[in-house]
């Protein structure tokens, strides 16, 4: 096996992990959205904070989504 072909497990233990981050707030979200009637109704201004134990993290995300 070459090494291009093998696989760093920080890579796809990282990846695994945003994709859960996209896939669960987009629900969080859409399920708000659903239950506050917003939906048709502005823009929604969202912040997503990503913090780790044992490093020096604190990231935070800030944007708008359009309701419709």
């Amino acid at each position: 096996m070459t090494r291009n072909m093998e696989i760093d497990p920080f890579n796809v233990s990282m990846r695994k992990f945003l994709k859960q981050v996209g896939v669960t707030s987009q629900q969080a979200i859409e399920k708000a959205v659903e239950e506050a009637g917003l939906k048709g109704k502005g823009r929604l201004t969202v912040k997503a904070v990503i913090t780790a134990e044992g490093a020096p993290l604190n990231h935070i995300v800030e944007g708008e989504i359009d309701l419709g």
